[in-house]
């Protein structure tokens, strides 16, 4: 009998006693991520560990995002928002912006694709969320991971979970969601267009890049420094060539690392109380819309543009102004290596790329500015 009794106390006592219908459904959230990551390989960096730091958080009684609980202290890392921008130094690393310098008119390109971050912006406000939160949600429609993060900590962090989640998935269903948007507002003739070869960019022109652009865009919105200037400081270690082995160490040491505690962090705030909620279903509707709009003003530029240019511009590089870095840009591609095999697209797309990177980071700073 007193057997009996202490098998009940432990099982009493024991996470399955505790366990909630939210934490099952969140933990089968979790699955399905880890299925996406591990089978469907849609951003296994970053999906895999968020999809395990769900599950985790949604065990009960483990504490482990509590005080003194051990996602608890990775997650200061998170809270102030120092991952992301560890994030954008190798992110800066492993860039190369010489697409952008060979072709500078290819960042109105990078530009016009923030249009997405507005119309988020906007359908946040209008279903209620406040201006901060709006904010942050829609950073989603650049399709920065990173950004996405650094905002959703900054300004709106009880959203942070959901915010990265749409984030990180747009960006993996880039394959899926830009063809059609593309072939939507384009010509079977505009789509076969080929452009001219880039011009050679010079090693001065490399490292003068960051240097000026940093000065520049920090002097006209000071909050954008910790990110811009991490973005930039890591791609001038890359192009310097004179501290190869601090730039290899922030490509890939540094970057792997950040991006586990990161993507595990970022998991431990998807506690069945905070995920289950509406307004995480709004979160996610509004991104998948910005996300198409970003593609699509970025087409309709294009599309402008070719016409400017008298047809020797394709308009399709316009869809790789998203920040999907290069996920994007190889988009464009294949799409248009299957309207023209010959066609060779994808450092051209690589210039709006890259642009789309620098271009949400500026929209964040904007927002920063402007409300806190």
């Amino acid at each position: 009998m007193n057997l009996l009794i202490k098998i009940l106390e432990i099982f009493t006592g024991s996470g399955y006693a505790a366990l909630r219908g939210g934490n099952l459904v969140m933990i089968l959230i979790g699955a399905v991520l880890l299925y996406l990551a591990i089978v469907k390989k849609y951003e296994p960096l970053l999906l895999l560990p968020i999809a395990f730091g769900a599950i985790l958080v949604n065990l009960p009684l483990s504490g482990i995002m509590e005080d003194h609980g051990f996602l608890h202290y990775l997650y200061f890392g998170t809270k102030h928002e120092l991952y992301p921008i560890l994030i954008f130094m190798g992110v800066g690393a492993m860039t190369d912006f010489g697409p952008l310098l060979a072709n500078p008119i290819t960042l109105l390109l990078g530009a016009a694709a923030q249009g997405g971050v507005f119309v988020a912006l906007l359908g946040a406000v209008l279903l209620g969320f406040p201006l901060k939160a709006a904010s942050a949600i829609g950073i989603i429609g650049g399709a920065d991971g990173p950004t996405s993060i650094y905002m959703a900590a900054k300004m709106s962090p009880e959203y942070l979970g959901a915010i990265a989640v749409a984030s990180y998935s747009y960006m993996s269903l880039v394959p899926l969601i830009q063809p059609p948007i593309i072939k939507w507002l384009t010509k079977a003739d505009e789509r076969k267009i080929v452009m001219q070869q880039l011009r050679p960019v010079s090693r001065l022109e490399k490292v003068l890049f960051p240097i000026v652009t940093t000065i520049l865009v920090g002097l006209l919105l000071p909050p954008v420094v910790p990110l811009l200037g991490s973005l930039m400081f890591g791609n001038l270690m890359k192009e310097s060539m004179v501290v190869d082995r601090i730039s290899d160490t922030a490509q890939n040491a540094l970057m792997n690392i950040v991006t586990i505690f990161l993507g595990l962090t970022v998991g431990g705030t998807m506690a069945a109380e905070n995920f289950l909620q509406w307004t995480t279903i709004k979160i996610i509707i509004l991104g998948l819309v910005a996300f198409g709009c970003g593609t699509a003003a970025g087409v309709g530029l294009g599309n402008v543009m070719c016409k400017l240019s008298g047809g020797k511009i394709n308009p399709m590089i316009g869809a790789a102004g998203v920040s999907a870095v290069p996920m994007a840009a190889r988009v464009v591609q294949t799409v248009g290596q299957k309207e023209n095999p010959a066609n060779f697209l994808l450092m051209h797309a690589m210039g709006p790329n890259v642009a789309g990177v620098i271009g949400t980071a500026v929209a964040a700073g904007v927002f920063i500015s402007l409300l806190q």
